[in-house]
């Protein structure tokens, strides 16, 4: 995938066209969630997970040097509420990676990550987009708003997802990695589990993979980060924190308003391909007109320092066979955390 063009006309056109029909931006969720009993629902299905093969980003004539990003969303709970205000910011997503030259040929994957210990539909996954089809794959997410209760959700499969069935060009042809943001306010599982893996995927794996050991698969590809935003139940939340910046180190980025989203995931490509420092990112928010540029500035402070850009490498930041200092003890089973 990944052919075509973004275009800012084409999003205005059809958001204007849902406007005077009544629809939604999220008219598959919102019918399936006001007209169907819950043990009825189920991923669209080009956001379907099982049965995939693999999401491509691939170069071509017209995108000669692909670079792919995924941006997965917790949509349990208070989270549902980040697809829709993604949904709506992508034209300034879009203005800063192009018109600003972070990244000539960006291609875009956009994804939903819920609790497969409880939810109907705990993963949703798009396909690598260049043109206005991303707005169609947000469009198709259903936002379920389960969720279990604790502070877990299956974002380890997302992990896996993108570990084993994405092939990127970036990567193989170039040795860049991608990036792969997620959005949420709480922990992962411990461990990728082989038979949560048979029911979403229908791969058979012969044994659970501890999350230490996926993330290294992952961070061969993908250069990951972990954005928690305001508004999130567990905003704050030392735990959840503590847990990602373990894994994550300074890659974890706390974000004190939801609608600079796209904002923050813009410059922080546009630092990490070394297009621009931290200074030169916030000039370009007020050269678009955007008011994000304190928000931004405070979340990716940390990204900002020293060289201004993030340190890529082409090997794993974390070792796979770490002790992550997790012993869940006897009984732990299912909720097996960090």
């Amino acid at each position: 995938m990944g052919s075509g063009t973004w275009s800012t006309n084409v999003y205005g056109a059809a958001a204007s066209y849902r406007a005077a029909s009544g629809a939604s931006a999220f008219d598959y969720s919102d019918r399936l969630t006001t007209s169907a009993p819950r043990h009825t629902w189920t991923a669209h299905p080009s956001l379907d997970p099982k049965g995939l093969t693999t999401r491509e980003s691939r170069d071509s004539d017209e995108h000669p040097a692909s670079l792919a990003v995924s941006v997965l969303f917790d949509v349990t709970g208070s989270m549902r509420t980040v697809p829709r205000v993604l949904q709506t910011k992508l034209p300034e997503l879009f203005g800063l990676l192009l018109r600003k030259g972070y990244a000539a040929h960006p291609q875009i994957l956009f994804g939903a990550v819920g609790d497969a210990t409880c939810d109907r539909v705990p993963l949703q996954l798009g396909q690598f987009e260049s043109d206005n089809r991303m707005d169609d794959d947000l469009g198709n997410i259903l936002l379920e708003g389960g969720g279990g209760g604790q502070l877990t959700e299956s974002y380890e499969l997302a992990l896996y997802a993108m570990a084993r069935h994405t092939g990127i060009d970036c990567h193989e042809k170039r040795g860049r990695r991608g990036y792969l943001f997620l959005i949420g306010d709480e922990m992962p599982y411990g461990k990728v589990k082989a038979r949560e893996v048979r029911a979403v995927f229908g791969d058979e794996i012969h044994e659970d993979i501890p999350i230490a050991a996926v993330l290294a698969e992952v961070r061969q590809k993908f250069d990951v980060y972990f954005i928690v935003p305001a508004g999130a139940a567990h905003v704050g939340n030392t735990a959840v924190l503590g847990t990602w910046r373990k894994l994550l180190g300074q890659n974890v980025i706390e974000l004190d308003d939801l609608g600079a989203v796209c904002e923050t995931i813009a410059l922080t490509i546009g630092l990490g391909e070394e297009a621009i420092d931290l200074a030169a990112g916030l000039d370009d928010l007020t050269d678009i007109g955007s008011d994000a540029g304190a928000t931004v500035g405070k979340a990716l402070a940390t990204l900002g320092r020293g060289s201004g850009t993030v340190a890529r490498s082409s090997v794993p930041l974390i070792d796979p066979h770490a002790d992550t200092g997790t012993d869940a003890g006897p009984g732990a089973g299912d909720t097996t955390r960090l």
